[in-house]
Order: C-alpha cells, then sequence, then structure tokens
C-alpha cells in the first residue's frame, strides 16, 4: 500500500477544496441563520459542479460519471466534509444504488441523475424502524398487477429537492426458527404520484439548511417496473452498493475534523492569557497533539477502508472501523476546540459552535456507533463460532 497521493489524487484534493472555499463558505452564515439554501445558491452550486467534471464523480465513466475509484472519492468527500452539509450537497452525488438500474429505469433514473438533471434521495428509515431495517411498517402489497404502498418514512435527507426517491418497502414475510423475517424491495418513486406525498420533516440542531423530510404512502399504486433490483431483493441491493454511505460519514468527519482543528491552532498560538500564548500552557498544547493524532488515525483508517475496496477485498469491517472511530473523534475535536475557546467557542461570532452541534449526528445516521461495533465483532467473533 502506497501511503503517499499520486499528483492526480493530489489534484482532486487541491481542486476540491478550492471549489468548498470559494463556492460554499461565502454562502455558510447565511444557511446557518436561515435554514435555508437559496434556489440560485443551489443551482449555481450545480452548474460550477458540473462544469468542473466532478458532478457524479462516483459513478463510472461508462454510464457518464468520472470513474474515480473509492479512495480517490473519499479524498473528494473529505475536502467537501469542510462545508456545510446542505450547501454541498448540490456538488452532487447520486447513491450509487442506482446501478442496479435496468431497462428503462437507466433513461429514467440512472443517467439523468449522473447527468444532474433528476436529483435523487435514499428511503428507508422509518418511525419505528431505525437500525432495525426489518422492523419497517411501511408494506408494498399485490393488488391488481401493481404495488399497492401503504406507509410512512422519516428523516430522509435531501428528499426536500428531490425529483425521485429510492424507497425500501416490506413486501412479505417468512416464518423462521428465529420468529417472522420481512422481504424488502427496493422502489423507484417519482416527486408527484398519486398517494406519494412528501413533507416537512423535524428541526435538527445539526446542518442547518440540510433538511429531514417525511414520506407518506396511501394507498399509492406503482408498477413492476419501478422495482430496483429483484423483488424481495432490497437487501442484496444494499449489501452490493450502500457501503459507499459509511465511507462518506467517515471521511467528512475527517474534512470538518482538519477544518475545525485549524481554527484551534490558530487560535491557540494567538490568545493571549497570563502574558503568554495559550498554547505554550501544557493543558492546550497537549490537547492539541491529541486532536491532530485522532484525526489523522481517523484519516488512515477510512483511507485504508476505501483501499481495500478498490483491491476488491472485504472491507465491511474496516468500513465500520472506519465509521465508528471517525465520527466519535469529530465529537471529541469540535468539544476539545470549544473549550480551548472558551466561552467565545459557544458564541456564533465564530462557527464552533455550529461544528459541535453538527458532530452530534455523525454518530447516530448511517449506522448508529453501536451498530458499527456490532458489525466489528461479529465479523471477528463469527469465523470462531461464537
Amino acid at each position: 500500500m502506497d501511503f503517499g497521493l499520486s499528483q492526480e489524487q493530489e489534484m482532486i484534493v487541491s481542486t476540491v477544496r478550492s471549489f468548498v472555499e470559494a463556492e460554499i463558505y461565502p454562502h455558510e452564515d447565511l444557511v446557518e441563520r436561515t435554514g435555508e439554501v437559496p434556489a440560485e445558491v443551489a443551482q449555481q452550486i450545480r452548474r460550477k459542479t458540473i462544469e468542473l467534471g466532478f458532478y457524479a464523480c462516483n459513478f463510472p465513466e461508462s454510464v457518464g460519471g468520472a470513474g474515480l475509484g473509492h479512495v480517490d472519492f473519499a479524498l473528494v468527500e473529505r475536502e467537501l466534509g469542510r462545508g456545510s452539509m446542505a450547501l454541498n450537497h448540490f456538488f452532487g452525488r447520486p447513491q450509487n444504488i442506482l446501478m442496479a438500474c435496468e431497462g428503462d429505469q437507466r433513461e429514467r433514473y440512472l443517467l439523468p441523475a449522473v447527468r444532474g438533471e433528476r436529483m435523487d434521495a435514499l428511503a428507508m428509515t422509518e418511525p419505528e424502524a431505525g437500525s432495525d431495517v426489518r422492523g419497517m411498517r411501511c408494506t408494498a402489497i399485490r393488488n391488481g398487477g401493481d404495488w399497492v404502498v401503504n406507509g410512512t418514512k422519516h428523516f430522509i435527507s435531501g428528499a426536500d429537492h428531490a425529483d425521485f426517491f429510492i424507497v425500501f418497502i416490506a413486501t412479505g414475510v417468512d416464518e423462521t426458527p428465529r420468529g417472522p423475517k420481512k422481504r424488502i424491495t427496493a422502489f423507484l418513486v417519482d416527486r408527484g404520484t398519486p398517494g406519494f406525498a412528501v413533507r416537512d420533516g423535524y428541526r435538527s440542531v445539526s446542518h442547518h439548511g440540510y433538511k429531514n423530510c417525511i414520506l407518506e404512502f396511501d394507498d399509492c399504486r406503482l408498477p413492476d417496473a419501478q422495482v430496483l433490483g429483484e423483488v424481495d431483493g432490497g437487501f442484496a441491493v444494499m449489501n452490493e452498493w450502500l457501503y459507499a454511505t459509511r465511507i462518506t460519514v467517515a471521511t467528512m468527519a475527517v474534512g470538518r475534523a482538519r477544518r475545525c482543528f485549524d481554527y484551534a491552532l490558530n487560535y491557540a498560538a494567538e490568545r493571549r492569557q497570563f502574558g503568554q500564548q495559550i498554547g505554550k500552557f501544557q493543558g492546550v498544547s497537549f490537547q492539541i497533539a491529541d486532536m491532530v493524532t485522532e484525526i489523522d488515525a481517523a484519516d488512515w483508517l477510512t483511507l485504508a477502508a476505501a483501499w481495500r475496496l478498490d483491491q476488491g477485498l472485504p472491507a465491511n469491517r474496516e468500513i465500520a472501523s472506519a465509521k465508528l472511530y471517525a465520527s466519535e473523534m469529530l465529537a471529541r475535536v469540535t468539544d476539545t476546540t470549544l473549550q480551548i475557546f472558551g466561552g467565545m467557542g459557544l458564541m456564533d461570532d465564530f462557527p464552533i459552535e455550529r461544528f459541535w452541534r453538527d458532530a452530534r449526528v455523525e454518530r447516530i445516521w448511517d449506522g448508529t456507533s453501536e451498530i458499527q461495533r456490532h458489525i466489528i465483532s461479529r465479523d471477528l467473533l463469527r469465523p470462531l463460532g461464537a
């Protein structure tokens, strides 16, 4: 494994960081204050990303993407992590799961998403089914040749801007020795489909402007053409394509931590108390040392997991470790930075309190820390029969 970045990778990092600084940072205060991304700003970011050649860079060249490998894409996400989630959403990274599209689905969903003409949103979580995916109550039942869907999804990120949704729905139940086990199917659902409504979700303290929404299905009829993958094959589709979401959380946590750390480092070098810079006090300098060590560790853990994917090696445990460690590292770094800033850290004169608030959700979405620990320990213990 080569620990250095290639010239092309260095260019990716430099290009995306410059983009974030020029196109994302200037709008962050407005979004933080209003909780909204102005339509013209969203369109501008999307247009400039397309012009830059980075829109849908996580998709292969065969469908019009940039064809970046997993490590390359992790570098992109790491730099995007420095900026507001609400704004960098329009940098455009459609769900990889769209590669499961077949036939007419490619022209209706996959290719327009890659070109930036249509935006997607992934819908899995329900009020009674978060970590327990098989506990979902949103159901699709055969009726007259169609699927009739009823139920609710919530905490659906990006749904306010989505043109269509990738929705996981229970399509049956199998009786097993361990009790009933639901079968899950993925469906493609267009905004505006009769019986399907998108409404505002909850107000969150994390990531202002990056909204969650509630999806409601009331006798919504979907034909077989809307099934993504195989009927009852939702878990197969998840397992093949959704690994990327956990790496995304890990890499973005690293990027955000580095931005936050820069504030802590500079403040420690400039702020004076008792006649000298506070960075000269061991209580602060050791915190600086611990922070950068943890950030570096999370960075390499994440890139190593992405590297394994590029090599075609199993990486489920490594991805879970990266997501677990990076998200919890971000919480420690933002909290320590706030402590170094003291009372000013809680004031909105600085973005520190925002980094601190935003960090909290990273340990919850795309698999809680507890779920990641379950994945890691299961991977280690199962081969031993435990």
